[in-house]
């Protein structure tokens, strides 16, 4: 069996991340893995053992106009050195709905697609329409990360629920020292840098709790954070941190982790780094809507609140960092939830796709 890959902008988060589970899942089984994905970016996709890589252009532009006119041009040259490359038998896996020139590639030479999709909150609503209108005439099965995104985004073809996991390699590095006794309350949010994954709220709860040390790790470089808060007084007890590759130092002194996405502008389809947060018996507050409320039980492990209430966020945030018997009980059910996402299901779910 060959399983050709697709992924379209390798960096360091979700969805290559759990792209990179899947090739070394498969690996285990002997399959025939390439991948194909952008060039001169180093991410989670980058020095794959057993995966061989073929690389084609793609250049991130902030100007969305010209960042759209970059997607189409990638698409064309992906699509045509996948038209050359296919054999009938082979597997096409394509991760997101942005590879969509792969898609088209997969459909003229009449192999098995695969989609793997993570997000529901595309702009603007033409441009969706656009891509899961190709995923619908192209796609033989769709892998969803949620029972929410298959409900939010229901398509007529086949489809399975693989809910995001953890590698074993980082649960064998997560700890549940005792978070709650350590001297410094830490609350940490990691986020892609932008307004509605909650950057601005975040801010603000800092603000208003002087007493807790607040810390934002997003992915981006040290540049693009200067220039996003260039016109912003940081708060003391607030530290923001570019691209980290390595996050256990930060779960491990962390003593809660929030997510605050705006369920107006961005609906969470999972919450990679919260299941990542319970695996270190950390409580959490998400939002009230989207995938993540399958990883939270309110009240239990964690809580569901609204990003735009900063007085019930601060309230909870001082509730729980400072009753300890509830924060005790709490961390416990977080690492008993985290345990119901395991990684041998994971890998027979989507080998089982494949044939």
């Amino acid at each position: 069996m060959r399983v050709i890959a697709v992924h379209l902008l390798n960096d360091f988060s979700g969805s290559p991340k759990v792209l990179r589970q899947l090739l070394n899942g498969w690996a285990k089984r002997n399959v025939e893995l390439h991948l194909f994905t952008c060039s001169g970016r180093e991410g989670f996709l980058s020095d794959l053992p057993s995966v061989i890589c073929h690389f084609y252009w793609y250049k991130f532009a902030k100007n969305p106009l010209i960042r759209l006119i970059f997607l189409f041009s990638s698409q064309i040259l992906l699509a045509v050195k996948l038209v050359f490359f296919l054999n009938k038998d082979d597997v096409l896996y394509i991760n997101t709905v942005l590879p969509f020139g792969a898609a088209l590639a997969g459909k003229i030479r009449g192999v098995k697609v695969i989609y793997h999709i993570h997000e529901t909150s595309m702009k603007p609503l033409l441009f969706k329409r656009f891509l899961f209108g190709i995923v619908r005439c192209s796609a033989d099965d769709i892998v969803y990360v949620s029972e929410f995104l298959a409900n939010q985004e229901p398509l007529d073809v086949r489809k399975h629920i693989i809910h995001n996991v953890l590698e074993e390699e980082f649960i064998q590095k997560t700890s549940v020292s005792s978070n709650y006794s350590k001297h410094e309350k830490i609350v940490l949010m990691i986020c892609s840098l932008k307004a509605y994954k909650g950057v601005n709220e975040f801010l603000k709860l800092a603000e208003m709790n002087s007493g807790y040390v607040f810390k934002l790790i997003v992915n981006a470089s040290i540049s693009e954070i200067n220039d996003y808060f260039k016109n912003v007084e940081i708060p003391v007890n607030l530290l923001i941190y570019p691209t980290q590759i390595n996050t256990h130092q930060f779960y491990d002194e962390a003593a809660m982790v929030l997510n605050l996405s705006d369920t107006k502008l961005w609906v969470e389809t999972f919450g990679l780094t919260i299941l990542e947060a319970m695996a270190y018996g950390l409580p959490t507050i998400v939002p009230p809507v989207g995938g993540v409320t399958e990883l939270v039980d309110e009240g239990r492990n964690g809580f569901l609140i609204d990003s735009k209430n900063l007085s019930l966020l601060s309230a909870t945030i001082c509730r729980v960092l400072e009753d300890k018997e509830l924060y005790n009980e709490m961390s416990k059910h977080a690492k008993d939830k985290s345990r119901d996402f395991n990684l041998d299901i994971f890998e027979q779910k989507s080998f089982n796709l494949l044939s």
